[in-house]
């Protein structure tokens, strides 16, 4: 700063409008603080208005094209049905808008100061503020990090936002793809591969690293697999990409089994799962002494306090799952924390959420994991297609899975796939937060008919206990529990 410079002075800046960085704002002001926000763009960050809220869009229009062979059914009937991508994105366009104003007027309500800028750090009590030719020295006594992070493909592709897209452009497409190939088996690649495939696109998913479960509890894959192939999926197991060729029309990827086959896929478009990258290159934290994990995040520790304690970090720069989950729940606690209240963040139990078709939920041990850490454990499964609501709406594929431990009756894991699957995760949730054991999660009444009751039989099958299942299956189930 150069000497006689005069500095505004605040007490919390926030950098980052995004989910971590307005709840942070949000929850500080309620707590009575002064707040000052950053964002050199739009309010809501990515998630809002590239990220999370437009692949929602797209798979919630997705569910309703699967559900139009029911409709008939009911005895709606449908002169003609057609997919009109154009309008689905003035759909998103209107959501996101209504979203990011809903934002700004909370912000508002608040009396939080907005600053639209790019900030970096002058020192540990400073960061200066650039917003069009002007630029500011700001003096603070508690700052927050919430910058996020920027995709990173891999070193094989080049996105170029028209045939080869990332999870930002292929959101924004006006045409339909005719054959999509994904590449990636993590959630992203799971949502854009249904969502297209509902929408009438062809779509081949490559999966390089192998994994036949997609990183879910084995039940939880098999079935995944099961689903896919109905879906008319394409899947290339155990393929690693050898090379890329774009041209005005299609894509061609060539790839090559383990045992050194090579296989090329050709397709109108290639959609490519990315790693990510802290966005911290322009913030200027190399002035300062702060500690960086090995993969250049920021570290934090459980109060998302940085290695400098009046400065926090919240979200995607903090590394570990990108969700805007633990974006939210970091910038909570950070702002509870600089208020002087004791709040903590622990990820122990955070969910695995797939908005795909059908969703996946799932949070505590698989039964994988569960069988490492335990000497005995039981399993109890229950397929939707037992589930009366199910088979009204139309959704039986899928099923619920609970796992405990033998001894204690404590449950270690809860894990779906099928209707209601994310609504109803949040009972697993709470369960496993609270140390639920089997009885407590068959005590309750569960609503009738719903999905719901899915869990409650799942449960009741850990000791051959539920109704609408055949006692040859339960007897299977219990018996493989014992065994393995």
């Amino acid at each position: 700063m150069v000497v006689g410079e005069l500095a505004h002075e605040r007490d919390v800046i926030i950098i980052g409008g995004g989910p971590g960085g307005y709840n942070a704002a949000i929850r500080a002001a309620q707590l009575g603080l002064s707040i000052t926000l950053i964002e050199k763009e739009e309010l809501g960050g990515v998630c809002l208005n590239k990220g999370c809220i437009p692949s929602k869009v797209f798979a919630h229009a997705a569910q309703k094209m699967a559900d139009i062979h029911h409709i008939d059914e009911l005895g709606i009937e449908l002169t003609a049905s057609s997919f009109q991508l154009g309008k689905l994105q003035n759909y998103k366009a209107k959501v996101t808008a209504q979203l990011r104003q809903g934002v700004e007027a909370l912000c508002k309500a608040n009396k939080i100061e907005l600053i639209k800028g790019r900030a970096s750090f002058l020192a540990e009590d400073r960061i200066g503020i650039e917003a069009g030719e002007a630029f500011d020295v700001y003096q603070f006594r508690y700052a927050v990090i919430a910058t996020g992070a920027t995709l990173i493909p891999p070193t094989w592709i080049e996105i170029d936002h028209g045939r080869i897209l990332n999870v930002y452009s292929i959101y924004g497409l006006e045409t339909l793809p005719s054959h999509l190939l994904v590449y990636g088996n993590d959630y992203i690649a799971l949502e854009v591969a249904t969502s297209f495939r509902a929408f009438g696109s062809d779509v081949s998913l490559i999966l390089e690293d192998g994994n036949e479960h997609f990183g879910f509890d084995s039940s939880i894959g098999r079935e995944l697999q099961r689903i896919l192939k109905k879906m008319k999926i394409k899947v290339y197991q155990k393929h690693r990409v050898k090379n890329v060729a774009s041209s005005l029309d299609t894509v061609a990827v060539t790839l090559k089994t383990l045992e050194g086959e090579a296989v090329t896929v050709e397709g109108s478009h290639l959609f490519v799962s990315c790693n990510m990258k802290a966005n911290i290159d322009e913030l200027g934290i190399d002035r300062l002494s702060m500690k960086r994990t090995e993969q250049g995040f920021i570290d934090v520790n459980h109060k998302a306090q940085t290695s400098i304690p009046h400065i926090f970090a919240v979200g995607d720069v903090t590394g570990g799952p990108m969700l805007a989950v633990k974006a939210i729940k970091q910038g909570k606690v950070a702002a509870e924390t600089i208020a002087g209240e004791e709040s903590e963040v622990d990820v122990t139990f955070l969910p695995t959420i797939v908005h795909s078709l059908p969703p996946i939920a799932s949070v505590g041990l698989t039964e994988e994991e569960a069988r490492e850490q335990y000497n005995d454990i039981r399993i109890g499964h229950f397929p939707l297609a037992g589930n009366g609501y199910a088979g009204i709406i139309g959704q039986k594929d899928g099923l619920i899975k609970v796992i405990s431990e033998a001894k204690s009756e404590v449950i270690l894991g809860v894990h779906m796939i099928g209707a209601g699957a994310i609504e109803l995760i949040s009972s697993g949730i709470i369960g496993l937060e609270t140390v639920v054991r089997e009885e407590d999660f068959k005590f309750p009444f569960y609503p009738h008919p719903s999905c719901n009751e899915g869990l409650l039989e799942a449960t009741e099958a850990l000791q051959a206990e539920a109704i609408h299942l055949s006692p040859t299956k339960q007897r299977k189930s219990e018996k493989e529990a014992v065994s393995r």
